[in-house]
């Protein structure tokens, strides 16, 4: 189905719906014209109709309902008085307009002017007889005041009277509403059922039959899976139009001029992702206008427009949508966030001499961590972007900034499509199965002992020209939690115990710029998993977000990449000597 398709079928089942709460409307409002909350809901949908009826280019549908918005508007304002005729000019308003929905659906020709021009000319005549006469005259010279229906208007009207049937037809939508709580609830048991899907070939397999013989079941799952997931997903813009406003206050409490842009407002993304990362983008918007964009006295003198621009993006490639926040005001140095950590005592000195421009910038996501020069409505609390940054992380997302000082800032947020299922990488340990997301994995290599190097309390190696850090998993695992690793030299265990010529299995993952080796014992393969949280008390054990249910009936837990790196380079920080 195309998207202008697509775009159709959903205008159509909300004007049905529409057009039937305004039968429902009317009938309430008949019994008390006093009814304001039924006055107030006729004129909203009135409202919203014309206008995605205008998106769409149906113009007779937003004729007609603009009329009908402008009747309740005079009626909302206490200047046209209900009464019977205009209900009998409402209701069959109302069933022309249910004829016009059904005729986007199935052309046909709807008349519809002879309704429309009645209800203007009760308009006209209530606006007239409220108006002093001779002022009328002057405003409106050689007009009559009470302007009845004329030639053919009053012949148009008499067609739609014979058209009349006399009786309300009864149309039923072709799409349904449906809560988000049972589209994740049915994508659990879609999940269960891959699960038993993967168990049957897995034993079927172990018996000698061939993996293709369940080529069709496979499809079909498949076929299940990403069709569920469809129905999940939202465009980005609708988050991304109700930014305007967010981005309107801030500008007002910061005494700046900016404006918003919105690009890529097409792209889709899972409603749960758009749920979960909606208040920090919030906080990133109102961020370009606090720290970003400068005041307009600042901008003029650097050259620039008193207006400042912020930019929101939204493009995909392949399962993963990359949102961009970026602003054309004063950008980052790199050198003040660093002396800012330092004096907020994130980082040492010695550590902040070493680090990068890119590592330094990350600093800005360190809980308690702020920029701004004084508080304010918007900025300086010690609640800020290590938020978003969790956010995004518990998503398996990652988040880069790009930035210039004088030129502006630019964050990209790269997140999954879909937070149903994600890639895995599965490795053993121990004999027992783990996964690894994809979305942090980098490469898979082999190393040997003498590749691996012992500096201070922790290992390195080399990948493509970098210097990583490299860490037994094992390591990791036989302890209690993640605390002390460094001071205690832990990384040191199993590399002391290993034979010269040992090939290791390793896994290269990325975090925050960096990159870190996890040396493994053996490396399975790589599939789609359906990640389940953990719960009390297991939820507390900080090395693993998750876990699965393989083909082979074993549980599986998903390696938390972004827990290890930062509780890692969190206490390497603030150890460097």
């Amino acid at each position: 189905m195309s998207k202008e398709q697509e775009y159709r079928e959903i205008f159509l089942a909300e004007a049905q719906e529409s057009q039937e709460q305004l039968n429902l409307l009317f009938t309430d409002l008949e019994k008390d014209i006093s009814n304001k909350k039924a006055i107030d809901a006729i004129f909203r949908i009135t409202h919203t109709l014309k206008g995605n009826a205008m998106g769409m280019g149906f113009s007779e549908i937003a004729e007609l309902s603009h009329v009908m918005e402008d009747v309740f508007n005079e009626v909302k304002n206490l200047k046209l008085t209900l009464d019977q005729n205009l209900f009998n000019s409402l209701y069959k308003a109302n069933d022309i307009l249910r004829e016009l929905i059904d005729a986007v659906k199935e052309p046909k020709t709807v008349r519809y002017k002879g309704i429309k021009t009645k209800l203007e000319v009760i308009l006209k005549n209530n606006r007239a007889a409220s108006t002093d006469p001779v002022e009328d005259t002057i405003n409106e010279p050689g007009q009559e005041t009470l302007a009845p229906l004329n030639g053919p208007e009053l012949q148009e009207e008499a067609h739609e009277q014979e058209e009349d049937e006399s009786q309300v037809k009864i149309t039923l939508s072709d799409t349904v509403q449906v809560p988000v709580r049972k589209l994740d609830a049915l994508l659990n048991i879609v999940g269960e059922l891959i699960i038993e899907k993967d168990s049957i070939m897995a034993k079927f397999t172990d018996r000698g039959n061939k993996a293709s013989e369940f080529a069709r079941l496979h499809r079909i799952t498949s076929d299940l899976q990403f069709g569920v997931m469809d129905v999940r997903l939202v465009q980005v813009g609708f988050l991304f139009n109700k930014f305007h406003r967010i981005l309107r206050d801030v500008a007002v409490i910061e005494s700046k001029k900016v404006d918003l842009i919105l690009e890529g407002t097409e792209i889709e993304i899972d409603r749960n992702i758009i749920r979960t990362m909606s208040d920090s983008l919030v906080h990133m918007i109102r961020n370009s206008v606090s720290h970003g964009i400068e005041t307009p006295e600042k901008r003029k003198q650097a050259g620039k427009s008193e207006t400042g621009k912020v930019y929101l993006r939204a493009r995909n490639e392949k399962d993963t949508v990359f949102i961009e926040i970026e602003d054309d005001g004063a950008g980052i140095d790199y050198r003040v966030i660093k002396r800012k950590a330092m004096e907020k005592g994130i980082i040492t000195k010695e550590y902040a001499e070493m680090m990068s421009k890119e590592e330094a910038l990350m600093l800005i996501f360190q809980p308690g961590f702020s920029n701004a020069e004084k508080i304010t409505e918007v900025s300086g609390r010690g609640v800020g972007m290590d938020v978003v940054k969790r956010a995004t992380e518990s998503i398996g997302g990652k988040i880069m900034i790009d930035t210039e000082v004088g030129r502006g800032s630019r964050f990209v947020l790269s997140l999954p499509s879909s937070m149903a299922v994600k890639g895995a990488l599965l490795f053993e340990l121990n004999k027992q199965e783990y996964a690894l997301p994809l979305s942090y994995t980098e490469a898979v290599i082999s190393l040997r002992k003498k590749d691996i190097h012992k500096v201070s309390n922790g290992l390195i190696s080399t990948y493509l020209g970098n210097t990583i850090s490299v860490i037994f998993l094992t390591d990791l695992y036989n302890r209690s939690g993640l605390n002390g690793l460094v001071a205690e030299g832990a990384y040191h265990r199993s590399f002391d115990r290993l034979d010269a010529n040992q090939k290791l299995e390793v896994v290269i993952v990325t975090y925050e710029g960096k990159m870190v080796g996890f040396v493994v014992d053996k490396l399975l393969q790589q599939k789609e998993i359906v990640e389940k949280t953990l719960s009390n008390p297991v939820d507390k054990i900080e090395l693993f977000s998750g876990a699965t249910i393989l083909g082979n009936g074993n549980i599986c837990l998903v390696l938390d990449v972004a827990s290890i790196l930062s509780r890692m380079f969190k206490e390497k920080n603030n150890q460097a000597v």
